[in-house]
C-alpha cells in the first residue's frame, strides 16, 4: 500500500510504495504516472523480502500495478481498483 508526506496541497508528494513479495526476484511499479514504462521505478528488496519504491507525484488520481517476475499483480495492500482495457483491473491511488 502506497503512503504519502504531505507538505500542502499544490506541491507534488513523496510518495512510498510498498510489496511482500519474500520470493520474487524482481518487482517493478508501473502506473500512468511513468507512462507503465516496466524500466522506469524498479523496486529495490530488502533483507526480509520487502520492497519499496519512492516515488514524487502530483495531486491527482493515478492507476498502477506491480509487474513481479514478469507478471502483472495487484497491490495487496489496496483495495481501491477500477477494470482496465485488458480485463483485469489496476490499483488507484489519490495523492
Amino acid at each position: 500500500m502506497a503512503r504519502t508526506k504531505q507538505k500542502n496541497k499544490t506541491e507534488k508528494k513523496r510518495i512510498t510504495f510498498k510489496l511482500e513479495a519474500a520470493e520474487a526476484k524482481q518487482a517493478i511499479l508501473v502506473g500512468d504516472f511513468n507512462s507503465w514504462d516496466e524500466r522506469k521505478h524498479v523496486m529495490k528488496r530488502d533483507n526480509k523480502g520487502r520492497w519499496t519504491k519512492i516515488v514524487t507525484l502530483a495531486p491527482g488520481r493515478y492507476e498502477y500495478k506491480f509487474l513481479i517476475d514478469g507478471q502483472w499483480h495487484n497491490d495487496p495492500g489496496n483495495d481501491q481498483m477500477v477494470p482496465n482495457t485488458f480485463g483485469t483491473h489496476n490499483n488507484i491511488l489519490k495523492v
